[in-house]
């Protein structure tokens, strides 16, 4: 079927628009931006620049860098351990050397459990979550008076279903700043 001239027009622009939007959303960057990537050297004082060095990249706290590693808080554990993942392993040591490089930064490390276990059995298993991340970062160079830990057990759920993605949803520890430079 052929659309006559004027509504090929309309629809024209009308999904142009937002195919240019989709597509820079896909990359977190403005049209004509590139994205910024995280400078290694420069992650232990919160800085960031892009591989280029060109003016459209992130510029400033690295923890307000959506797309930095800092921008991830949040580190997920398996069913009644406390133990931190490899993977998230590395998230901890990115917080832990922008504690050390940030002496006035400080976070509180939220401890959560799922539904699963008596409400005294996931307080204790939150607080253990919470200072297994505290263990790394100090082991990592954070000082101990940047790091408070605090256990909400099973009070705070993000997932409110009772299945196994929602479980594992609540099993976590969340990297809270509570005072930066």
């Amino acid at each position: 079927m052929k659309l006559p001239v004027n509504l090929s027009a309309k629809l024209l622009f009308l999904i142009l628009p937002a195919a240019v939007l989709i597509g820079c959303q896909s990359t977190g960057t403005k049209p004509g931006e590139s994205a910024a990537i995280e400078d290694k050297s420069s992650a232990a004082n919160g800085a960031t620049t892009s591989a280029a060095g060109d003016a459209g990249a992130f510029r400033g706290d690295a923890l307000d860098d959506p797309a930095g590693v800092l921008s991830k808080r949040i580190v997920y554990f398996a069913l009644d351990s406390s133990e931190v993942t490899q993977d998230d392993r590395a998230t901890v040591s990115a917080h832990a050397r922008y504690l050390t490089g940030n002496p006035t930064a400080a976070v509180t490390l939220e401890g959560h459990a799922d539904e699963r276990g008596s409400r005294e059995y996931n307080l204790a298993l939150g607080e253990r979550r919470g200072n297994a991340v505290r263990q790394l970062m100090l082991a990592e160079g954070a000082a101990t008076k940047q790091i408070q830990v605090v256990s909400y057990g099973e009070e705070k759920p993000v997932a409110t279903g009772h299945d196994e993605a929602s479980w594992h949803q609540n099993r976590r520890v969340e990297i809270s700043y509570t005072s930066r430079k």
